[in-house]
């Protein structure tokens, strides 16, 4: 049957205090909201009858996830679903490959360091794709623009002691040249450069300098591409792709990982040689994911796909055979199973791969995750 999600909500400090309680319709803490997490990932599992979701997934794999999504990924859920509401600039950072993953996760096992210390960089042994659907104007970094690019950017702000790395950036190839000038960036030795470029700044990478004044990452950050969502307009990271998210609400779905490695713009762990070796030193344009016709956001990641549904009094019948995330936004949800479920506006459920035929109905939005595969 259709599960009743409780779900996790992180105060991290980049958070609004008011956006995710408006979006929920509840009353605001006082205190920062940055992330809703419903899932099954051990950092903040939802809970079903205050059991947390990963428990009865050990409990009953194959009923809960399925034969095939067991076959592909393993007895866990491959994806997390969250809601972010971002008010400050956070961390700018790179996800891991799998194999990439794998090792530095291996390395710090091996090192003793436990998973919830916050100077460990790799929390899970997995890699972490993900996409964000804005749920209202949403924008961020993301993505190291062309180099040659960047170095006009750079010269229109008239900071002499600028030319070197202006220089680099249309001398040497692109790889080289992302590489050479990250690194300096990142250097100690440039903080008194980053001190006579933050007053020049102009547009978001002002708005970025203001909220972390003196950090390395506001200088990084000059390498990468602005980009803006508008509402259901999505977006695609795969490992190695620098970004930042600057503010908005979105949805975000991703493989069913914490591991972030950071450069800047936190107060949390930063790791600069990992970032170093896992980062992808090339030119790329945002990659966007345009909905399908049945609303449908699919990407190259088998973890997940995500689909919205604007809910009428037609009923929808929902796949069996693959664990499916519910989240209600809007309105109200109707899920005719046996037993019913009702999802009112901020609550979520789990619906398991064993479950018999569900018929979602209702007025207002729901977002659903399923696995990529065979969705």
């Amino acid at each position: 049957m259709p599960l009743p999600l409780t779900t996790a909500i992180r105060p991290y400090d980049w958070g609004s205090r008011t956006a995710l309680a408006e979006l929920l319709g509840v009353e605001p803490t006082g205190r920062p909201q940055a992330e809703l997490w419903a899932g099954a990932h051990p950092g903040a599992p939802s809970r079903v009858h205050g059991t947390p979701l990963g428990v009865l997934i050990d409990r009953d794999p194959i009923g809960m996830l399925g034969a095939p999504c067991v076959d592909r990924f393993g007895p866990t859920l491959p994806y997390l679903l969250k809601v972010l509401a971002v008010e400050k600039p956070l961390s700018l950072q790179v996800h891991p490959t799998m194999a990439q993953a794998e090792a530095g996760f291996a390395r710090e096992e091996a090192q003793g360091i436990p998973v919830d210390d916050p100077a460990r960089t790799y929390k899970d042994p997995f890699h972490k794709p993900e996409m964000v659907c804005a749920l209202t104007e949403f924008h961020g970094l993301c993505g190291f623009r062309d180099p040659a690019e960047t170095a006009g950017l750079l010269e229109s702000l008239k900071v002499p002691e600028l030319d070197p790395w202006i220089g680099t950036l249309r001398a040497e190839p692109p790889a080289e040249a992302l590489r050479t000038v990250l690194t300096q960036m990142l250097d100690e030795g440039s903080r008194p450069l980053q001190a006579a470029v933050e007053p020049a700044l102009t547009g978001v990478y002002a708005d970025i300098a203001r909220a972390h004044p003196g950090d390395p990452g506001v200088l990084a950050a000059l390498l990468l591409d602005h980009v803006e969502l508008k509402p259901g307009q999505a977006l695609f990271l795969d490992a190695g792709v620098p970004h930042s998210y600057l503010g908005g609400l979105a949805i975000e779905v991703m493989a069913n990982s914490d591991n972030v490695v950071r450069c800047g713009l936190t107060a949390k762990h930063i790791d600069v040689p990992e970032l170093m070796r896992v980062v992808e030193f090339a030119p790329s344009r945002p990659h966007r994911v345009e909905p399908t016709a049945d609303c449908r956001y699919r990407t190259a990641a088998e973890e997940f796909t995500l689909v919205r549904h604007d809910l009428a009094e037609v009923p929808e019948d929902l796949p069996a055979g693959l664990p499916q995330t519910l989240l209600c936004l809007e309105g109200e949800a109707r899920l005719t199973a046996e037993p019913p479920l009702t999802l009112a506006r901020g609550e979520a459920a789990f619906v398991p791969a064993g479950a018999p035929a569900t018929r979602l109905t209702g007025h207002g939005t729901l977002y659903r995750v399923l696995p990529g595969i065979g969705s």
